[in-house]
C-alpha cells in the first residue's frame, strides 16, 4: 500500500469513527421527564449537602394542589460514575476535592443532556456554590427538558392549528390527541382526555391595558380568567362554571415568551357548585406591535393523577408559541 493510499484509508477510518460516536452520543441520552441523576458520595448525600440538594430541587412545585418535587432526584455513589449513569439527561456531579469549581456542560456525554460540576474543598464551600447557583440550575434543566418535549411533540402527528393561527395569528405544535371543543369570536377552547380526566389549552387576547405591572397585577389576571369562566367554561350540571379557587393565592411570576414580557400566573381552579378541580398555568404575553395581550392557558383535571408532568406538558406546548408577522 503507498503512502498516500494509507493517508485516505486513516481519514476514512476516523470520519467513521466520529460518525460512530457521533451516532453513539445521540443514542446514549435516557431519563423520564423531570428526573435528574446526582453523582455523589453517600458521605455527602446524607448530610448537610443532600439536604440542600434535596431542598433546592426537590421542592415543592408552586400552584400544584398537592406537593410535588420540582424534581425526581435519584443519587448514586461517584464509584458508579463509570457505566449508564453517564446516559441520564441530567446530571448533576458534587464531589469534595482541592479543585473547587461550578460550571455547567451541555451535551457532555451523550444528547440531548445537562451536567452540572460542583466541587470544593470543604461542605461550605459547597453549600455556598449550591446557594449561589441552584435558581440557574434549576431554569437550565427545565429549558432543557422543554426543549426535549417540544422536539417529541413535532416528531408525532400534530394538531391542525389553521383557525389558531387564523383568528390570533400565531404558530405552535400542538399534539394531534388534542381536539377543539368551543370556539368563540376571540376565545379557543382545546382538550385531550386521558384516563380519569384530561387536560385543555384555552386561547384569548384582552386588549394590551388590561393589565399593569403593578401590584394589583395578580387579581386583574384573576378577575379576567374568572370572567372567561363565566363566559365559556362551563361544567355539566347546570350554574356551574370555572372560577380561581379562592383559598389559595394564585403565584405570579414576569418571564419571557418569544421574547416578549409575559406574565406567567399558577395556580388552582373549581368549578363553581361543583366538586371538579385542579391546576392551571396561564400565560399573559404582552403583544406590543398588535396592541393586544395574547392570553393562552393549561389547566388540567386529573383527580388520582400526579398533576407535575401534566402541567409540565402544557407549558412546553404554551412555550412553543410563535408571533407571525401580519400578511
Amino acid at each position: 500500500m503507498n503512502k498516500a493510499h494509507f493517508l485516505l484509508l486513516l481519514t476514512a477510518i476516523a470520519i467513521t469513527s466520529c460518525n460512530t460516536k457521533e451516532k453513539k452520543l445521540v443514542n446514549e441520552t435516557s431519563g423520564k421527564t423531570n428526573e435528574v441523576s446526582v453523582i455523589i458520595d453517600d458521605e455527602l448525600w446524607n448530610g448537610e449537602v443532600g439536604d440542600s440538594m434535596r431542598n433546592k430541587f426537590a421542592s415543592p412545585v408552586l400552584g400544584l394542589p398537592q406537593e410535588e418535587p420540582v424534581f425526581a432526584l435519584n443519587q448514586y455513589p461517584v464509584k458508579l460514575l463509570e457505566g449508564f449513569m453517564t446516559n441520564s439527561r441530567n446530571i448533576i456531579f458534587v464531589k469534595k476535592e482541592a479543585k473547587s469549581q461550578f460550571r455547567i456542560e451541555n451535551n457532555e456525554y451523550a444528547n440531548p443532556q445537562i451536567v452540572v460540576h460542583i466541587s470544593g474543598k470543604t461542605v461550605k464551600e459547597i453549600l455556598d456554590t449550591i446557594q449561589n447557583n441552584d435558581s440557574l440550575i434549576i431554569t437550565k434543566i427545565k429549558e432543557s427538558e422543554i426543549k426535549v418535549y417540544q422536539e417529541k411533540i413535532k416528531s408525532d402527528s400534530l394538531f391542525d392549528v389553521s383557525k389558531i393561527r387564523k383568528k390570533f395569528n400565531v404558530q405552535l405544535n400542538i399534539p394531534i390527541k388534542y381536539k377543539m371543543v368551543l370556539r368563540g369570536k376571540k376565545f379557543i377552547w382545546l382538550k385531550k382526555e386521558i384516563t380519569s380526566g384530561n387536560l385543555s389549552l384555552i386561547f384569548y387576547q384582552i386588549p394590551f391595558t388590561s393589565i399593569k405591572d403593578n401590584n394589583n397585577a395578580v387579581k386583574r389576571i384573576t378577575r379576567i380568567r374568572d370572567s372567561i369562566g363565566r363566559i365559556y367554561i362551563h361544567g355539566s350540571v347546570p350554574r356551574t362554571r370555572m372560577v380561581t379557587e379562592s383559598a389559595f393565592s394564585p403565584y405570579l411570576t414576569k418571564t419571557r415568551i418569544y421574547n416578549k414580557p409575559t406574565f406567567e400566573t399558577k395556580g388552582n381552579w373549581e368549578l363553581l357548585n361543583d366538586f371538579m378541580n385542579g391546576p392551571f398555568i396561564n400565560y399573559a404575553i404582552l403583544d406590543q406591535p398588535n396592541h393586544r395581550i395574547l392570553v393562552i392557558e393549561g389547566f388540567c383535571y386529573a383527580p388520582s393523577k400526579q398533576k407535575r408532568d401534566l402541567m409540565f406538558e402544557l407549558e412546553a406546548i404554551i412555550k412553543s408559541v410563535q408571533f407571525l408577522k401580519k400578511k
